[in-house]
């Protein structure tokens, strides 16, 4: 599997007490290479996680790998944060929609459902997402 990690999926699975560990740790199951990732995305997991070593190992152990540079995506991010404004993304969520117009054959790996149902790469394009099942 090819993948894009967002902040959700990777405090899901280096927190035992989330609600959506179980989920990740699956995914980690069938990951054939490692998962995409941005240098916000980082830094959220790492605050999240109480840990910059936690999420530092992963890199280590090539579960994760950054693949992002904001300077040089810096016109297409301003140009994302201008169209959703509305919904107040974060820069991470902004990364990642990127990342996904940059590695359109990978899917991104988030809890956060919500707003990527609505994100769009290349303005109308669907972002191929992989979420925790919904829970009743």
């Amino acid at each position: 599997m090819k993948g894009i990690a967002d902040t959700g999926f990777i405090v899901a699975f280096g927190n035992r007490g989330d609600h959506h560990h179980e989920w990740a740790l699956n995914i980690a199951k069938i990951l054939t290479e490692p998962l995409l990732t941005c240098e916000a995305v980082l830094a959220e997991s790492a605050f999240h996680l109480g840990s910059s070593s936690y999420v530092l190992n992963l890199m280590e152990e090539e579960m994760i790998r950054l693949a992002f540079d904001v300077p040089r995506n810096l016109e297409q991010l301003v140009e994302l944060a201008r169209r959703y404004e509305d919904r107040k993304p974060d820069l991470a969520d902004l990364c990642v929609i990127r990342m996904s117009e940059m590695y359109p054959r990978h899917t991104v790996l988030t809890v956060d459902e919500s707003d990527f149902r609505v994100f769009r790469r290349n303005k109308r394009e669907t972002i191929p997402i992989l979420c925790p099942p919904r829970t009743r």
